[in-house]
């Protein structure tokens, strides 16, 4: 059995549409936002780097808020995936639906395009689409961010190896790799400020304490 989703037949145009467009919309939900204002945290967007994702919504303290945020960020990615290879079949619409769940958690049109920076949706749809370099990904993460205690650093390591990974068990051709690739390219892309303050040795750490992290 195979490790990743795999499906059979060439795509239609219209599966493809359908698989994007629908993908964009489960990608959309800002759970950041959402998990804090039913937290009674407020709004994320004011907090920290007023980013929408996990990490800065563990700067408000709570770490409930933020295991929520990260889950549900993470499943809209794997749940895009799924619901295109369960209900539309065709090979490589799975991965253009992760392709739409990835872009509507950076760019949702519920916050007039201004999103999260991806990094729990590329977990999500990394391990829907081939869960051994999901995994594989997922470990490099969380080895970095114990050892050096860097969100940014360890998501830009996991992105990096995420390509390579699937290069390495055959996947040369394939559209995962693709996604992969234009996942961790954007990853960086939305990382640059962080780039450039790991390079000046500011980069915050990640918050570990109960109480809210400057």
């Amino acid at each position: 059995m195979s490790p990743h989703l795999t499906v059979s037949a060439s795509p239609s145009l219209t599966f493809l549409a359908i698989a994007l467009v629908g993908g964009y919309l489960i990608g959309s939900i800002p759970f950041g936002v959402i998990a804090t204002r039913l937290g009674g945290a407020g709004d994320i967007r004011q907090v920290g780097s007023g980013n929408i994702g996990a990490t800065n919504v563990l700067r408000t303290g709570r770490r409930d808020l933020a295991l929520i945020t990260l889950i549900g960020d993470g499943a809209k990615g794997a749940l895009a995936v799924i619901l295109a290879a369960l209900l539309l079949s065709p090979s490589t619409v799975p991965e253009v639906a992760g392709a739409g769940a990835f872009l509507g958690h950076l760019f949702p049109i519920w916050l007039k395009f201004r999103g999260g920076k991806g990094v729990a949706t590329f977990f999500g749809v990394l391990l829907a689409v081939a869960w051994p370099v999901g995994l594989a990904a997922l470990a490099i993460w969380v080895a970095l961010a114990v050892v050096f205690r860097y969100s940014s650093l360890s998501a830009l390591a996991a992105a990096a190896w995420a390509p390579l990974l699937l290069f390495a068990v055959h996947e040369a051709t394939s559209a995962r790799l693709w996604l992969a690739l234009g996942m961790a390219i954007l990853i960086f892309i939305r990382h640059h400020e962080n780039i450039v303050r790991l390079m000046r040795g500011d980069e915050p750490h990640i918050a570990l304490s109960s109480s809210a992290a400057p």
